[in-house]
């Protein structure tokens, strides 16, 4: 009998034990911090997404955000080259002979204090590229855009965008035929 009692009353304070903790979660409120323009300036780590026709690759880039420009120090022409030219081996050629492309993405800013993001509208500018192929040199003229917005967003300090290579020109042609290539970076972590 009296085990029983003592195993009942283990039994209650276990109960209301367990009660009283999950009662104390129910004051668990989400803060976000609130953000301002300058929260975006920084250097990131991100994961960008490269597709053309149904060819993906996957790279992680680093950025830079300062004064409504991002710095791209290495900037992908991998698919641009090949775009242009054709031979496989020519165009890993002249990728390797190329070295690393700068590229600045001009953006301004707008706050949006009900979702704690700051929306970021794009200015894209061209980027101009001499591709040196069989001894000669390719003028690359790629138009580069934006057809959606850009954002910092405050709960996990990351910025989100994507762009397009909407154009290339050769030598003052337009390339034909030619397939969009698309640059997305669904998260960036800033350092």
């Amino acid at each position: 009998m009296k085990k029983l009692t003592v195993l009942k009353s283990l039994m209650i304070a276990i109960i209301a034990f367990l009660g009283f903790s999950l009662t104390s979660c129910n004051d668990d409120k989400y803060e976000p911090i609130p953000l301002t323009l300058n929260d975006v300036n920084g250097s990131y780590r991100a994961r960008l997404v490269t597709s053309q026709g149904g060819k993906f690759n996957e790279k992680i880039i680093d950025f830079t955000a300062k004064d409504s420009i991002i710095t791209f120090k290495d900037f992908p022409v991998k698919e641009i080259v090949k775009s242009v030219v054709k031979d496989p081996a020519k165009a890993d050629a002249a990728i390797a002979s190329l070295g690393k492309i700068e590229y600045k993405l001009n953006y301004s800013s707008k706050l949006n204090t009900d979702q704690n993001v700051v929306e970021l509208t794009f200015e894209p500018k061209v980027l101009t590229l001499q591709i040196p192929v069989d001894g000669t040199v390719r003028n690359t003229i790629v138009k580069l855009v934006t057809k959606q917005k850009g954002f910092f967003v405050g709960y996990d300090w990351s910025m989100r965008f994507a762009m397009e290579a909407e154009k290339i020109t050769v030598d003052g042609v337009e390339l034909t035929p030619y397939e969009t290539i698309k640059y997305e970076v669904p998260i960036s972590i800033k350092n």
